[in-house]
């Protein structure tokens, strides 16, 4: 379903604005466990497989600040 046209954003659905949390969510550090209770996930499972491809990113930035501590 699209949002109303009147909002000038016909190609923008409501979904895409709870994927957009997520994705913002886990970004900036929020724990899976945090974004699950956010979107009304009953189990962590669904978080966790459908915005996999955010942790990796977060994980990624996560090893390389602690290299960049251990290593300078």
């Amino acid at each position: 379903m699209a949002c109303d046209a009147s909002a000038g954003l016909p190609w923008l659905r409501l979904h895409d604005l709870r994927h957009a949390c997520a994705t913002f969510l886990l970004a900036s550090g929020a724990s899976p466990r945090t974004v699950m209770k956010t979107l009304g996930h009953s189990q962590i499972t669904l978080t966790m497989n459908t915005y996999a491809h955010v942790l990796a990113e977060v994980e990624r930035a996560a090893m390389d600040a602690a290299a960049d501590r251990l290593f300078g």
